[in-house]
């Protein structure tokens, strides 16, 4: 499966992403249902409150993602320990926005 991960833009300069890059190469953890994907796109989310995912989620679709993947620190505040207070509404918003087909998973490790 392609896949195309929006990580937090709060948390990028304490995370290169990597985890994120093994554990979806290896079908582990969120992709245990799917196996190995390959990632097609990573980026951010553009900032509190995150309005600018969608748009993002759209970009990643356009360019192969056939699901997008919102990485565990906005979900679950990986590496801070701060969920984004954003994340439902972020989810539900990037959901409609890529509309149906595209499945969404929200977390990764």
């Amino acid at each position: 499966m392609k896949i195309g991960i929006i990580r937090c833009q709060q948390t990028e300069d304490m995370c290169p992403g990597n985890t994120d890059f093994k554990i979806a190469s290896e079908g582990k953890m969120a992709f245990a249902e799917t196996g190995p994907c390959e990632i097609v796109g990573f980026v951010s989310c553009g900032g509190c409150p995150g309005k600018r995912a969608v748009s993002r989620a759209k970009m990643l679709v356009q360019r192969g993602a056939e699901a997008v993947v919102i990485a565990s620190c906005i979900s679950r505040g990986n590496p801070i320990g701060v969920p984004c207070p954003h994340f439902e509404k972020m989810k539900e918003s990037i959901a409609k926005g890529v509309g149906p087909g595209i499945k969404i998973i929200d977390w990764t490790h």
